[in-house]
């Protein structure tokens, strides 16, 4: 069997989020993404035009991986990829390394993106701040151990901590866009 095939058992492209939060959080994204690019167009030729544009891209790709389940895709992907070339019963190390490549690369990135924003903070720090939520939250669902996912299912208010998790960093990055967008 092929490796599409394999990943086409155990993944199907579909909505991965049905639910009404699910759908509040993917417009979210998209606000977030229109918000960003709307900055960074006004940016043009100013410091910070970079980050505005890296938050949109990166935006409209959570948009669409949050309804499109496209991190179940690599994981099935990772999955048929270990049975085929004989290394699934050492996945556990493959995991680990990637998901502490994974903090490695979110951390570096965040640590470059402060010390590059250095004197720009007053203006793009709350969409730093967001990010950085974003960014955990992403982290969080990736090393997936059970008692984070059992932490992050409880409901507040009734609504979940992973919605409120995620959210509250898309809220960050929308309120510092808007405030820009206003500022002129």
């Amino acid at each position: 069997m092929g490796l599409i095939e394999c990943v086409g058992r155990a993944w199907q492209p579909r909505i991965g989020d049905p639910d009404a939060t699910g759908w509040l959080t993917v417009l979210a994204y998209l606000l977030c993404f229109v918000l960003a690019a709307q900055v960074w167009r006004r940016l043009r030729g100013r410091r910070g035009r970079g980050f505005w544009g890296m938050i949109a891209v990166l935006m409209l790709f959570l948009a669409i991986n949050k309804q499109m389940d496209l991190q179940s895709a690599m994981t099935a992907l990772g999955r048929c990829l270990a049975e085929a070339q004989g290394w699934y019963d050492y996945r556990r190390v493959v995991q680990v390394a990637f998901i502490l490549l994974l903090l490695w690369g979110i951390g570096s990135g965040l640590l470059i993106l402060m010390r590059r924003m250095r004197g720009q903070l007053g203006r793009h720090g709350i969409a730093l701040l967001g990010l950085a939520i974003l960014c955990a939250f992403v982290a969080v669902r990736a090393v997936g151990f059970h008692h984070m996912d059992a932490l992050i299912g409880q409901r507040q208010f009734g609504l979940s901590t992973n919605y409120m998790f995620e959210n509250a960093g898309l809220v960050l990055i929308a309120v510092n866009a808007v405030w820009l967008l206003r500022r002129g």
